[in-house]
């Protein structure tokens, strides 16, 4: 056996940031030499931020990557941390042509490299391409075709990207017939309700494949609609867990591992799925085994609510700072959508960073102020309260407007104060609006759907009610006052558009719709088979029909977290225009 210290850095990038990912990259870099490492790895496409997206097809921001990945390697040399190898994705092009359709010269790769003694020593490509999702990486990429090995410290050390460990074949079975001691796979997955489970099970049936010791090293932060919840971990051939690092955080998990040597001679060849081996030694000669110093150990998992709560939070934070805004607005009108999101603005950006928005009407509710001032008491952001009695007085008195056009314009006035503020103070707006209100079309256009982010667009209704009391529940067990006031989480939702209004005039019960929309919107579950699962026929005819008209809506909401498997956006992409009906 061998002894080798990895260094897993999971980290946030920014997408587009290459010098300061780079300075990320140098700082954590020191700190795992500090820590005695003998092998240091940070995460796909590290270098760039992930996903780039069209970026990949400039071939001025293809060749800053590359241009960075050298000068990264010879400012760890200049630094005496050349000695390190360190792993680092980045984005690459392929060098030649290749006899292969679609595989021409320069085209962008998803790609990793080995850093030492100042030059890149190795580099790889991802091998299998996801296309599924929020991914559409065979629109950018092209496969790699090796199954790169490093031996160091006389460990032989197969490396993947991502999307290797997740498809079948390929890189997994290669690490095995190359006898490889440690399969080391750096991410950029997206987080997802209850993905956690799934990944460690990945990890864990991928381990036993190769027939070797398995570390995933995730990624976290956010990007515009994805969170990255880290979650890195670090599995023995057998697949018990030797360490598991916590979600939503920046970290170095440190790991002391005692392996199988590497044969003398270097594995060459052609193995599993026609990958070419392609073998660098960087320290031929084994470590002899001692005491571990860093042994791991596995970080308490997040409950699923408080899981779901610390990504939308993250996501928010993400979007905020990474664009350079400083503060958000909100419009508060004591109900349970409003508060959740403020309650979420304050725990990401802060409490003095956040502005709410009462902005009555003749049709609403004491409560609903009463609520809306209770909130801003709990939470310590900015309050005021703007009447849009005057406002909406003159609009009726020059168009005479009823029904559902009077109700409306109460909403779209509210969106243009709410800008005009963002406008004259320089705050961004956050849109209330909910999964099952977007799904449902229940939403106004250019009213309470103007916003520059919406915070918990891809949470149902009844995971809304979930997470404020969760919230609440949280911050009375800190002995905190809960944020949400009672009444916004007990009282039956309503958009107070006309009197006595409730949002089940026009939906049905929140518990029975989220089920059918579930079905329909995540799961792409047809008519005939939503009924079979013990709904009533002519219900669920009405809510697909609401799901199917309302795409045009959906196409003008603003960005927001992602936290399912099937979110309005990426995930799922209708036609606008769409004759097709289930019914």
């Amino acid at each position: 056996m061998a002894h080798l210290r990895l260094a897993l850095n999971q980290i946030d990038s920014r997408v587009g940031d290459i010098a300061g990912n780079t300075e990320t990259i140098m700082r954590w870099t020191r700190h795992s030499a500090g820590q005695g490492a003998h092998l240091v790895a940070f995460p796909e496409m590290a270098l760039t931020g992930y996903p780039v997206e069209d970026l990949a097809l400039r071939p001025s921001f293809v060749e800053a990557s590359r241009d960075a990945l050298r000068s990264l390697a010879a400012r760890l040399e200049e630094e005496g941390l050349g000695e390190l190898p360190v792993v680092v994705g980045y984005l690459d092009r392929q060098e030649e042509a290749v006899h292969e359709l679609g595989r021409p010269a320069g085209a962008p790769r998803n790609a990793a490299a080995v850093l030492h003694r100042g030059e890149v020593v190795l580099a790889f490509a991802k091998h299998h391409l996801p296309n599924y999702g929020v991914f559409d990486e065979f629109r950018y990429f092209v496969p790699g075709d090796t199954l790169p090995v490093i031996r160091v410290h006389g460990v032989d050390v197969a490396l993947a990207i991502c999307e290797d460990l997740w498809q079948d074949g390929g890189r997994v079975p290669a690490t095995r017939s190359a006898g490889a001691g440690l399969l080391l796979s750096v991410n950029a997955s997206p987080y997802e309700r209850e993905k956690d489970d799934t990944r460690l099970e990945l990890v864990r049936t991928r381990a036993r494949e190769a027939g070797c010791a398995l570390a995933y090293l995730a990624m976290t932060g956010g990007q515009d609609e994805l969170v990255f919840d880290g979650d890195s971990i670090v599995v023995d051939r057998d697949g018990r867990i030797i360490t598991r690092a916590p979600q939503f955080e920046e970290t170095c998990v440190v790991l002391d591992l005692e392996l199988p040597a590497a044969p003398a001679k270097a594995p060459s060849g052609v193995v599993d799925d026609g990958l070419r081996i392609e073998h660098v030694t960087i320290s031929a000669d084994p470590l002899p085994s001692r005491a571990p110093e860093f042994t791991g150990g596995e970080t308490p998992h997040l409950g699923d609510d408080e899981e779901v709560y610390k990504a939308l939070v993250t996501g928010l934070r993400a979007y905020v700072q990474k664009n350079g805004f400083r503060s958000v607005l909100i419009g508060l009108s004591g109900g349970i959508d409003s508060a959740l999101v403020a309650a979420i603005a304050c725990d990401a950006v802060g409490a003095a960073n956040v502005y709410g928005v009462a902005m009555p009407s003749r049709y609403s509710s004491d409560h609903s102020l009463a609520d809306a001032e209770d909130l801003a008491r709990r939470t310590g952001l900015h309050f005021r309260t703007v009447p849009i009695a005057p406002m909406f007085d003159g609009y009726m008195g020059a168009l005479s407007l009823t029904g559902l056009a009077e109700e409306n314009l109460q909403s779209r006035l509210r969106g243009t104060m709410l800008m005009a503020i963002s406008n004259q103070e320089g705050h961004i707006v956050l849109a209330p609006g909910n999964k099952s209100e977007l799904a449902c079309g229940y939403s106004t256009l250019y009213g309470d759907s103007v916003g520059a982010y919406g915070p918990i667009k891809d949470v149902y209704k009844t995971g809304v009610f979930r997470l404020a009391r969760w919230r609440n529940r949280a911050a009375a067990e800190r002995g905190e006052t809960p944020p949400i006031p009672e009444n916004s989480i007990t009282k039956p939702p309503s958009a107070e558009l006309r009197p006595g209004q409730v949002d089940t005039d026009s939906l049905p019960d929140y518990e029975v719709l989220d089920r059918i929309l579930e079905l329909y919107v995540d799961r792409d579950r047809g008519l005939a088979s939503i009924v079979a699962e013990g709904f009533d026929a002519e219900l669920v005819t009405r809510v697909l029909r609401l799901v199917d008209t309302a795409e045009y809506k959906r196409r003008q909401y603003p960005p927001g977290t992602k936290i399912s498997a099937k979110g309005f956006g990426k995930d799922r992409r209708l036609p606008i225009t769409n004759a097709w009906r289930e019914v």
